[in-house]
Order: C-alpha cells, then structure tokens, then sequence
C-alpha cells in the first residue's frame, strides 16, 4: 500500500477505535447493571463515571506527549492496551469493591481511551491539513455512536449473561478492534522543506499562553451539560412521564445527534471559522440546557439530544481550533493539555450531582455554557504561533 495513499485508511483506522473509546457518553447504560452486578450505591456508581472521565483528560495530555514522542501508531497500541486491560479486569472484581473498581477499572479503561483519541485525530490532522476540520468530523463521528453501541451490546449481553460477562466481552472487542485501528495509524511522510518550517508552539510554551487557559476553561465549562445529567438518564426520561420501554432511546438518540455533532460542526468550522461554530455550541448548550430543565415524555429525548449535538459537535471542533491557534507540528500533544479540561469539568459535574437537586443541576449547566461562551469570545490569535 503506497504511504501517500493511507489517508482513508487512517480515516477507517480512527474511526473504528473511536467507536469503542466513547464510554462517557453512554455511562447511562452501565449505571443501573454496575449498581445491580457490584452492590455499588448511586454515589460510588457515578464516582467510578467521574473517575474514568478525570483520567480521560489526564490520558489526553500523556498519551499527546507519547504520540508526540514515539507517533500515533505506539501511543494507539498502549491506549488499546490499557482499554482492554480495564474492561478485562472489572470482570474480576468482587462485590461491594468500589474502590478496586475505581483502580483497576475506572482509571486505566480512562486512559487507554484517551491514549488512542490524540493519536487518532492529530494523525487525521496531519493526512487532511487542508480539511482539518472535516477529518477530524470523519474520524470522531464514530465516538458519537460510541453510545447506540454500548446501548445495545451492554443491554443484549448484559442483559443475558450480566455485566461482568460483557464486560469481559467488551474487552475482547475492544483488544481486536482498537489493536487492529492502532497499527494501521501512521503519520504521513515529511513533505519536502523549501521554506521556513511550519510555525507553531511546544506544549511548553502554549501552557503560559493567556489562550490555552481560556481554551481548557471552555472545554471544562462545557461538560456540565450533559455530564452532569447522562449518568441517569434513563432514571430522569422515566422521571419525566417517558415510558420506561422508551427509556434506552435517551442514549440512541443522543448517540445518533452526537454522531451528527461531530460530523457537521467541525465541517462547518472549516467554512465559518471555528470561533463562530464555537459561539453556536455554547448558545446552543444555553439553550438546550434551559429547554432541558422543563422537557418532559418524549420532548426529553429531544433536548437531551440537542444538548449531545452541541457538546459532542463542540469537542470536535476544539482540535482544529487548538491546531490554528498554536500549530500543526506538535498538534496532538497540545490537545491532550487541552483535554485537562474535560478533568476540570467531570470533577465540577460529579460534585453538582451529588450536591446539588435537579433543578439546580439544570441551572448549573446553563451558567456553565455562558462562561463558556465568555472563556472562547476572549481567545485572540497567538502571536508568532
């Protein structure tokens, strides 16, 4: 296979691991059988949810510095690695257990999903530097639909086998497809120098950029929306006069909308720019968040969908965006920094749930997504990046 010519095949390879790395967006579906299969109460179920997306963001970063380091395809084989092993070893852990849970599961399963998402969309970057935004929709369309996956495996194999069961089946899943995805990742060759190299900024000097701040901010404020809520989902769809049958629909339909998200709005970005786009997600989060708060019966699921759309849509324009603003050469360590954020905004949305009545929640989140929206009409172009 001529190496110029890999780049759909990168777009398949990313694709295919971002299908099984979007655990945080369909948690909803693991909340109830982690609960039932472990004896875990509703706190120390979303903990292990809070968890796994804090070491998500921590992952981001590491696994930026890895790829950046030894390229896409090692950082892949590692975060395919630490994945399995995650979903392999919450197989075995015994009842009542939730703090080996939280360490043999929670942490690795979240940075071995973060290891392969640098990986993936910085190596999409690079192959589409003139479509970046369009490459980087292509190859996470698939972490949106990361949620009607989990749906229905988690409630076919759960369902029949429990979920220690499909959770050790997930990790085999996971060790095939991810693995094979990973070895096909590779960064195109060096186009030949004939004028001064390509500008950008380390991750060093990003980090005291006053735009990095304002960027890991943005990314922190816009996770309440829906990580604050998706956990339960199915609890508040019921909650709200959906029928319980109906329930599991939350998570497809948010699935499919975040598929969407991630495939239109970074296109999108590379016409508009990527602040404009930027503006509407946050506007629609707002939004989407107050509609959210009074929805009920089957209007939930469509809130709860246009609050996927936006979030999901949003996530994936922040690497072009990122990638503009400081650079290509070292694009996929300084998203990783950037993805801290996501820590930021877990812990900030484990604590709201747990501290704060629905109503307040819904509150929460809209006040996020307006700081949100503030955080990203502050970001200036970088000088001399």
């Amino acid at each position: 296979m001529p190496k110029q010519n890999r780049g759909p095949y990168i777009l398949a390879a990313g694709a295919a691991a971002q299908l099984l790395t979007g655990i945080p967006a369909a948690w909803g579906v693991f909340q109830q059988p982690v609960m039932q299969g472990y004896g875990f109460s509703r706190g120390q179920a979303m903990l292990a949810f809070a968890v796994l997306v804090a070491a998500y963001g921590v992952g981001c970063a590491v696994g930026g510095l890895l790829q950046d380091a030894r390229g896409p395809r090692f950082a892949g084989l590692w975060g395919t690695a630490l994945l399995a092993v995650g979903f392999f070893a919450a197989a075995l852990v015994p009842p009542a257990n939730a703090a080996l849970f939280l360490v043999v599961y929670s942490v690795p399963a979240g940075l071995g999903s973060a290891f392969l998402a640098p990986a993936v969309l910085a190596c999409a970057q690079k192959w589409y530097q003139d479509k970046k935004g369009w490459a980087t929709g292509v190859a996470g369309v698939a972490m949106g639909l990361s949620g009607a996956f989990f749906t229905v495996f988690v409630r076919g194999v759960g369902g029949a086998w429990g979920i220690r069961v499909c959770f050790a089946a997930l990790g085999a899943v996971m060790l095939v497809v991810c693995g094979a995805g990973a070895l096909i990742l590779q960064d195109p060759p060096p186009k030949a120098q004939s004028g001064p190299p390509q500008p950008g900024l380390d991750y060093k000097q990003m980090l005291r950029t006053p735009q990095y701040k304002l960027c890991a901010a943005a990314v922190a404020l816009s996770a309440p929306a829906v990580l604050l809520f998706s956990p339960e989902i199915f609890k508040i769809a019921a909650e709200r006069g959906l029928p319980e049958s109906a329930a599991p629909y939350s998570i497809v339909l948010g699935s499919a909308a975040s598929a969407a998200g991630r495939m239109l709005l970074p296109a999108v970005s590379d016409r508009l720019g990527r602040k404009a786009v930027l503006y509407a997600v946050y506007l629609g989060l707002a939004a989407g968040s107050a509609w959210f708060a009074f929805a009920g019966q089957w209007w939930v699921l469509a809130a709860y969908a246009v609050l996927t759309f936006f979030y999901s849509g949003g996530a994936a324009v922040q690497p072009s965006f990122n990638t503009d603003l400081f650079g290509l050469p070292h694009a996929g360590v300084n998203y990783g920094f950037i993805a801290l954020g996501m820590s930021g905004g877990s812990i900030l949305s484990y604590i709201g749930a747990q501290a704060l009545p629905l109503a307040a929640r819904h509150w929460l989140a809209g006040i996020c997504a307006a700081a949100g929206l503030i955080c990203v009409s502050l970001v200036k172009p970088v000088e001399n990046g």
